[in-house]
């Protein structure tokens, strides 16, 4: 089982990055998706989830209205799509999975793949 986050960089403050997270290894279309981060000095913080299917999304406060998931199924990927970046956003982003939603959100997926840096400079 792989999840590959990819897609981060340096981005001005007001700017907008597409991250993908791509899946490997065994069938996840039953599975719910997550996007967390990690800022330097913090707790590891969810951000978003999503079902396969889109019909179930879950943002954390701190990016809603900012930050949106969507799939691709026929490439099984999931994207976490930011615009209007602040400073704060800055950390590195993980894409996890885990067959339950709500373990997603409480932060303790089944499968982590390997984190992306994102870098909002003011």
């Amino acid at each position: 089982v792989q999840l590959q986050a990819f897609g981060g960089g340096l981005v001005q403050a007001g700017g907008s990055l597409r991250l993908s997270c791509e899946a490997s290894g065994r069938t996840f279309s039953s599975y719910f998706m997550g996007w967390f981060r990690q800022a330097p000095g913090k707790e590891r913080e969810f951000v978003a989830a999503t079902s396969w299917s889109g019909n179930r999304k879950y943002h954390a406060d701190p990016v809603k209205g900012r930050f949106t998931t969507s799939t691709d199924n026929a490439k099984n990927t999931v994207y976490l799509e930011m615009s209007s970046l602040k400073p704060e956003d800055t950390a590195v982003y993980y894409c996890a999975a885990d067959s339950q939603l709500r373990t997603v959100v409480v932060g303790s997926p089944e499968y982590w793949g390997k984190g992306t840096q994102v870098t909002v400079s003011s």
